[in-house]
């Protein structure tokens, strides 16, 4: 592969190996219907993500759904999604999703049904069959997986034989810029069977990050094949067009992202406002909605106590508009906050989680040496409520992202947009190549 190409071109621990059957002899299932042309009916791109926790996938899911179709007015996506709260976002015209059911992932690493009643093996089965139905029926040009060769448990496989059999739709393996340490991806991916999913099923990979901050597949055994056709896109820009209207002013504005493991940051946030009554400006805490309701009860005490210095809402869709009203961020250190982060060019803090995934702390621990955010490091600084009040006074003497030498870190979106322009047929030769 090219070292000089800028657009060239990874994450979840497996309880069990998924077999990779090959696409050869697809059985006796129900064919695929053959599309019709693109230029008869318009494109189409689907986008699964297996979401069975947090709101990251999801995200990332629909700000690329929404980019395809704001550059093409002929083309439409459709989401596979497991998350719980997708009815709670607002989809753009010609982007809509299909809810599969929830899963929830227990205290000893085993997944359960969120509300049907059935056993995994038999809600991972009727998932299987309604992703299959989905793209029978919607028949996509492109497909782009998030994450998850496979699909969870390997829900996918059926789809991607019948994709190939009838050989209409081109798939990509969407990844984030940092999956996990190699220690724990390569094992990982070799009990999942993702890495031979990934030669057999995948056309590209996109990698949603710029290779010089970090390469999520370089400890993975890729074939030369699949490496040249690897490319790398940049950070998906958030939207930093008209936004609503904020609240009063000023304020620093705290997100545990999905908040289902967030009561750390949270936690850390109060302590320190209890600790200096003179901390300033006023927090404006968003808890998620995945934080545990006992919890979140705890801490509204505390918030209450705390009068108009902190403020606390559990779940906001247009996150973008606290944001954009913000001094400074105080956030864990998820793929999606540090792209709007970077969108937004606002003084970040990030206090990264190290379980059950490095993923986090290396993003931040590369983009502090960058000079693009503060890091609150628990075994440099410490997890207290003094290395909180220090991270928070230093809002304003601290670097945008935008004064960091890095540049091009926002080119995502464009970048997946030309690529689908391409695959499509409508566009000649190759960017960046």
């Amino acid at each position: 592969m090219r070292a000089d190409r800028d657009l060239v071109s990874n994450e979840g621990k497996a309880i069990m190996s998924v077999p990779v059957r090959k696409p050869a002899e697809p059985g006796p299932r129900v064919a695929m219907t053959a599309p019709a042309t693109v230029s008869r009916r318009g494109p189409r791109v689907m986008l699964y993500s297996h979401d069975t926790f947090g709101l990251g996938h999801l995200r990332r899911s629909r700000a690329l759904a929404q980019a395809i179709t704001a550059a093409d007015d002929k083309a439409s996506a459709l989401i596979l999604t497991g998350s719980p709260v997708a009815g709670r976002f607002a989809f753009s015209e010609r982007v809509d999703h299909i809810r599969l059911p929830g899963v929830t992932k227990r205290s000893d690493g085993s997944y359960e049904s969120q509300a049907l009643g059935m056993d995994i093996d038999e809600t991972t089965g009727l998932r299987a069959a309604l992703i299959r139905a989905a793209a029978d029926k919607f028949r996509p040009d492109i497909l782009v997986v998030d994450k998850e060769p496979t699909g969870f448990r390997g829900e996918l496989i059926d789809t991607l034989d019948d994709l190939r059999a009838h050989g209409q739709t081109q798939t990509v393996l969407g990844l984030r810029d940092v999956l996990d340490e190699p220690a724990v991806l390569v094992p990982e991916w070799d009990r999942k069977g993702a890495l031979e999913a990934t030669e057999t099923y995948y056309d590209e990979i996109w990698v949603y990050g710029v290779r010089s901050i970090y390469d999520p597949t370089a400890a993975l055994d890729l074939s030369p094949r699949m490496r040249d056709r690897t490319w790398w896109t940049g950070y998906l820009r958030r939207d930093v067009g008209p936004v609503g209207t904020p609240p009063a002013q000023p304020y620093v504005l705290v997100t545990a992202g999905g908040g289902g493991d967030g009561e750390m940051l949270v936690d850390l946030v109060l302590s320190a406002y209890e600790a200096d009554p003179g901390l300033g400006p006023r927090a404006l805490i968003v808890y998620g909605p995945f934080l545990d309701g006992a919890m979140r009860a705890g801490f509204g005490e505390r918030v209450e106590a705390l009068g108009e210095r902190v403020q606390a809402l559990g779940f906001e869709s247009q996150i973008e508009t606290l944001i954009a009203g913000a001094e400074g961020i105080v956030c864990m250190g998820g793929y999606n906050t540090f792209c709007e982060v970077l969108s937004f060019d606002k003084r970040a803090v990030i206090v990264p989680r190290t379980v059950p995934r490095m993923e986090q702390y290396i993003r931040a621990s590369r983009a502090e040496t960058l000079g693009l955010v503060r890091m609150v490091d628990e075994k440099r600084d410490g997890l207290t409520a003094q290395a909180m009040i220090d991270a928070i006074r230093g809002l304003p003497a601290q670097p945008r992202p935008s004064q960091a030498p890095a540049d091009r870190l926002l080119d995502g979106l464009d970048r997946v947009t030309e690529r689908v322009a391409d695959m499509l047929g409508r566009r000649s030769g190759r960017i960046g190549g």
